[in-house]
This record gives C-alpha cells, sequence and structure tokens, in this order.
C-alpha cells in the first residue's frame, strides 16, 4: 500500500523531470504536460497541477485528503535538444510500464549526468553555420571562410563567458563585439571582401532562436505568462547583440 512517503518521492520525481526540461530549453506547456503525466499515472494520485513559468515550476498533488506542493525555481539555462527528447521518451516509458519511483530516479539521473557535446563540436558546427550564412546573405568564399573562423572564436568565447556565471546579456554583448572586431581586421588586412557579410554570419550564431519560437509557441497556447517572458528574453539577447557590433562598428568609424 502506498504511503504518503510515495507520494512526495513521485512528487520529487516529477519536479526533477520538469526541471531538467525546463533548463534545457523545453517550452512551459511541454513541461507542464510531463510532469501531469507522470503524476497521474499512479491511481494513488487523486490530483495533479502544475504551473510552470520560465524561470520555475510549482507543482501539486493530491494523496488522499493532503495536498503535496513543490516550488523548484531553475537557474541554469542551455539548449539540449537531447535530454528534452529522452526525459519525454522517460516519461511516456514511466506512464505506460510498471516502473517502480525508485527505477525513474536512477533513470532521470543517468539522462541528467549525459555530457552535451563536446565544446569543439559546438564550435565547429556554429563555424559552419556561420560560414554558410554569410554565403547566403551574398559573401563570397573568402567572407566564408572568415566567417567559419571568427563564428568559432564567437562561439568558444560565449560558452567560456557562460561557464563563469556572467550576466546574459553581457555574454552576448562581448561574444558580438568580439566576432565584430575580427571581422573589422580580417577586412582590413584582405583576407575578406565584405565586413557586413562576414558580421551576418557572426552573430547569427548568436540569434536566440529557440527562445523566439518557444515564446511563439507558448503565447499561441494561451500562456502568455511564459509568452512574454521568452520574448522579453529574446529581445534582450537581440539588443545586446547588436549594441556589442554596433560599438565595434562606432570605434572603428564604420570599419571600412
Amino acid at each position: 500500500m502506498e504511503t504518503k512517503k510515495d507520494a512526495k518521492r513521485l512528487l520529487s520525481m516529477a519536479i526533477l523531470a520538469g526541471k531538467m526540461m525546463l533548463e534545457n530549453g523545453a517550452e512551459t506547456y511541454r513541461v507542464e504536460d510531463t510532469v501531469s503525466r507522470i503524476c497521474k499515472s499512479k491511481k494513488f494520485i487523486t490530483y495533479a497541477e502544475p504551473f510552470v513559468i520560465p524561470t520555475g515550476i510549482l507543482l501539486a498533488i493530491g494523496f488522499g485528503d493532503d495536498i503535496l506542493t513543490y516550488i523548484q525555481r531553475t537557474k541554469s539555462k542551455t539548449i539540449d535538444l537531447n535530454k528534452i527528447a529522452l526525459v519525454n521518451e522517460f516519461s511516456r516509458d514511466f506512464v505506460s510500464s510498471k516502473m517502480t519511483i525508485d527505477e525513474g530516479f536512477k533513470r532521470l539521473e543517468e539522462i541528467d549526468n549525459k555530457k552535451a557535446y563536446p565544446g569543439f563540436v559546438n564550435a565547429l558546427f556554429g563555424g559552419i553555420a556561420g560560414g554558410f550564412f554569410s554565403l547566403l546573405f551574398g559573401g563570397t568564399f573568402f567572407d566564408f571562410i572568415c566567417a567559419f573562423l571568427i563564428s568559432i572564436i564567437v562561439v568558444k568565447s560565449n560558452s567560456i563567458l557562460g561557464k563563469v556565471n556572467m550576466i546574459y546579456f553581457i555574454n552576448n554583448f562581448i561574444a558580438a563585439a568580439v566576432g565584430t572586431f575580427f571581422a573589422i581586421i580580417a577586412v582590413k588586412l584582405g583576407l575578406g571582401n565584405n565586413m557586413d557579410k562576414i558580421v551576418i554570419g557572426i552573430i547569427m550564431t548568436l540569434v536566440p532562436g529557440v527562445a523566439i519560437t518557444n515564446a511563439a509557441r507558448d503565447s499561441m497556447l494561451g500562456d502568455f505568462v511564459a509568452g512574454m517572458s521568452r520574448g522579453l528574453e529574446a529581445i534582450i539577447v537581440a539588443l545586446s547583440v547588436a549594441l556589442g557590433v554596433g560599438l565595434m562598428l562606432i570605434i572603428f568609424h564604420g570599419g571600412m
């Protein structure tokens, strides 16, 4: 027979699953759905109501005549769609099988301990993205090479700045400024042809695409609190990137 302790364990496990999803870039409605399904999969839970915003999770469940509540604030933010997919897969398995709560905790901890892609892989593909965006906007082959190499530096520097718990705005401001500085130098040295095309390719690696997408999805589903929060985050990131680029262009008088 299930006890209140089992209900508390289930509550903690559901919160852990939601926290992992939210910290790795999942939409709030997806987190709410996953957490709710995990709790309602157990017959001894009579009530489950999650409330998720981009910075935290509130979950209340019913066990008999008692209501148990858990509030979890999230601070770290990254983008790891693989972890989101793994937690989604776990939730489906947990709901459809006789997996115990202890087994569920163990599997979630295994997912949480999975390492993300190595830094050099992120930097390499960031460079490829930056290079091809430069070509897409009309750059030459030499612009592609410059954007590729500089984007690697930008992605890597942004990653390093993120590890020192610097303000998100400052991270992107510095990364954009560094990228623009190297783009200006590359053109002055004759390594690239079009400074603007190189800069466009570089800053595309800093565009908050996931935040914009999540803001649109949450808003369309009626979750305007989360949608406005994500949208404001995207605007702040875009402004920081624009300021970083603009500062370098002002310092170098247009970089031409």
